[in-house]
């Protein structure tokens, strides 16, 4: 998924908005979807999606480690996530040649 936001420790970070490319994997029970082809019976993707969106698009931060907490936190409430891994990554402009600065969380429910 991409999203621009305003994050960053350096204040020219948070002037103008970037790209940020975030990437979620989700462990769940899926048999009951897979048996009853409901979408009631699995996680609803656009509740991640929608998660990640407003974390990105939201309050701004200072380290891509806090951004993928937070949307680790949301998505872990979602009905039947047993575990997350979330990717962050953005293009920072001010550390070329390098392609993309990334972190990668992973996230189990307690």
């Amino acid at each position: 998924m991409s999203f621009q936001g305003r994050h960053g420790v350096r204040p020219a970070e948070r002037e103008q908005p970037q790209d940020f490319k975030v990437d979620i994997e989700v462990e769940a029970d899926l048999a009951a979807a897979g048996r009853t082809d409901r979408l009631a019976d699995t996680v609803d993707y656009t509740a991640v999606r929608a998660a990640a969106r407003e974390v990105i698009e939201g309050e701004s931060r200072q380290l891509l480690e806090s951004l993928a907490s937070a949307i680790a936190e949301k998505v872990l409430a979602l009905p039947r996530v047993e575990s997350v891994s979330v990717r962050v990554a953005k293009r920072p402009a001010s550390m070329q040649p390098i392609e993309a600065a990334a972190v990668r969380i992973n996230r189990t429910r307690a």
